[in-house]
């Protein structure tokens, strides 16, 4: 298994704009071949950003790599269009030991 983790920062201001747009987008990536599950964490902050994570759940590293290829490229251009001037983002990839 495989663990595809996406962090997100928000202004506060665009916060209830994108959830409304993030849920959609995270059902859509889950329609993709190998992506099994969604868990959206709201994480603790110090700022006045909302954090959230994202961290799907994939069946393989093949899986995950015709994502980036093939897929990702277009979503997360999507939401920089629609959200780029309140958003910033980080990404990682774990798998269990």
């Amino acid at each position: 298994m495989i663990v595809y983790e996406v962090n997100l920062h928000i202004d506060a201001i665009a916060a209830d704009e994108y959830a409304e747009w993030l849920g959609p987008h995270i059902e859509q990536i889950l329609d993709i071949e190998g992506f099994q599950k969604a868990d959206w964490f709201v994480c603790d902050s110090d700022d006045d950003k909302v954090h959230w994570s994202i961290r799907y759940q994939l069946d393989s590293r093949e899986s995950l790599e015709n994502y980036q290829k093939n897929h990702a490229p277009a979503l997360i251009q999507e939401g920089i269009d629609k959200f780029g001037q309140y958003l910033t983002s980080d990404r990682r990839i774990m798998k269990l030991k």
